[in-house]
């Protein structure tokens, strides 16, 4: 007996490790220093995370600066929403530090189609209009999961589950929205299923969807 218990043990302290490691392989890696603010330029650099980063010393207050969320984003579109986003690539003292921002746009009844953030958990706080949100858990349950939002409400996406927002008014909205992460990444739905390149077969989507194959072809040809 005391031998299993001993064997169990030092399979529990070698199978612990690998568990821990492949849950924190999906978030971005916590930072070792105070801030390591991203450059296009190896040169005299050190990559991490992705990034290149500049000498701390020479980090300058616009590493961190981003102008411009106060302007209204262009929603004259077939989904009718704009996202505005604030990541690494605009905020470059972002880069370790695991946040980012986007402001959302949305015209008169226009929507923020299902998508997905494979990289970050989404908390979204309405300042304009009234918006229809929601998300779906995964399978097999399938479940959504709906709220309708006013100014000031705020409402949380988890990490890479499918989710949405639509504008019930006749009046434009506004939204903010933080990320876990300093590039969530983003993968629309209707996008990626119908217009991957290559095109995905139509045979596989007639399949998936139970649809007629000219039902297919027609939305890829949207797309």
């Amino acid at each position: 007996m005391t031998k299993i218990l001993f064997s169990l043990s030092l399979y529990g302290f070698q199978i612990w490790p690998a568990l821990h490691r492949r849950h924190t392989s999906a978030f971005d890696p916590s930072p070792l220093q105070d801030f390591c603010v991203a450059i296009d330029d190896p040169k005299h650099a050190v990559f991490v995370n992705g990034k290149f980063c500049k000498d701390p010393k020479l980090a300058v207050a616009d590493d961190f600066f981003f102008s411009g969320l106060n302007k209204p984003g262009n929603t004259n579109n077939r989904v009718g929403s704009n996202v505005t986003t604030v990541n690494v690539d605009q905020i470059p003292g972002l880069n370790t530090l695991g946040i980012s921002l986007v402001r959302i746009d949305y015209a008169p009844y226009g929507e923020n189609p299902p998508h997905t953030h494979p990289r970050g958990t989404e908390i979204l706080v309405v300042v304009q209009g009234t918006l229809y949100v929601g998300f779906v858990t995964s399978n097999p349950e399938n479940r959504l999961i709906t709220k309708i939002l006013y100014p000031g409400d705020v409402f949380v996406f988890p990490i890479g589950l499918i989710h949405f927002q639509y504008n019930l008014g006749n009046t434009p909205a506004v939204a903010f929205a933080g990320l876990s992460s300093q590039n969530a990444g983003v993968i629309t739905i209707a996008n990626a299923v119908f217009g991957s390149n290559p095109p995905i077969n139509p045979d596989v989507l007639t399949k998936a969807f139970q649809l007629d194959k000219n039902v297919v072809t027609h939305l890829q040809s949207l797309f």
